[in-house]
């Protein structure tokens, strides 16, 4: 004899049970199907693309051209051949040009280039660029000698004082800048256009300026400011970075060419 003990319960509580446990049993063909209809839903979404678009690498490719086209080391070249075409020296003989040229380019685009080579060489740079704030420290230095050098060089030829001082003044700003190195990475790249622009308002402020002295002036001014920009652009510098390499760089230059 069985003791039935279904009587005790209401109906409607054993359906419930029953209902309950139903719901409980999992499917696996079930859940296969609902994860392959997820996988065909994500496979039909649309991929983002993480590749920059066609105008941020003409961006990009622009502002670094325009990064190395103006590289510190060469703003001494290119101060060289505006003041030996648009100021009184511009009756110098062509001979007498070049060869003030190529001294210049040696001392301050070929040796400080070769030793920052043989730095990376040693291991002591990572990247010629030097984009790294520790990495600056000894080819600051370098570029300050060599400025210094190429300024002894033109004084010793006889070259007007304020040619003489445009090095002096890029020592003087190399030598700030390495200060202001250790604690920030301020901008050489912003220093050195300003340099140039500060040169150029001092051949046309008493140096006898030639014909389109003023037109370079604005020239140099409008490639001063893309350079900053490309700079941010790049992540290289921030703007007050840039700002502060164009105050260094341009107060140096016309501070020591109106000694």
């Amino acid at each position: 004899m069985k003791l039935d003990t279904s009587s005790y319960y209401p109906e409607s509580l054993l359906e419930e049970e029953v209902d309950e446990k139903e719901e409980m049993t999992v499917d696996p063909q079930n859940d296969r199907t609902e994860e392959k209809d997820n996988k065909e839903v994500k496979k039909n979404e649309p991929e983002v693309s993480s590749l920059p678009s066609a105008s941020e690498r003409f961006a990009d490719g622009s502002a670094t051209f325009l990064s190395w086209a103006l590289v510190p080391l060469l703003m001494p070249v290119y101060g060289v051949l505006l003041a030996f075409n648009l100021s009184i020296l511009d009756f110098t003989p062509y001979s007498v040009k070049l060869v003030f040229t190529l001294v210049t380019l040696a001392f301050t685009v070929a040796v400080p280039a070769l030793l920052v080579l043989l730095l990376k060489r040693m291991g002591l740079v990572t990247d010629v660029g030097l984009n790294g704030r520790k990495e600056r420290v000894i080819p600051y230095i370098i570029s300050i000698l060599c400025l210094a050098a190429a300024g002894v060089f033109m004084w010793y030829k006889g070259a007007p004082i304020w040619l003489v001082m445009f090095f002096g003044g890029g020592a003087v700003a190399g030598a700030i800048n390495l200060l202001i190195n250790f604690r920030w990475k301020i901008s050489a790249h912003a220093a050195g256009v300003a340099g140039v622009v500060a040169l150029l308002i001092r051949i046309i402020r008493d140096g006898l300026p030639q014909d389109g002295a003023f037109l370079w002036l604005l020239i140099a001014i409008g490639l001063s400011g893309i350079l900053g920009t490309a700079r941010v652009w790049l992540g290289r510098h921030t703007a007050w970075q840039v700002i502060a390499g164009y105050a260094v760089g341009f107060l140096s230059v016309i501070l020591m060419t109106l000694l």
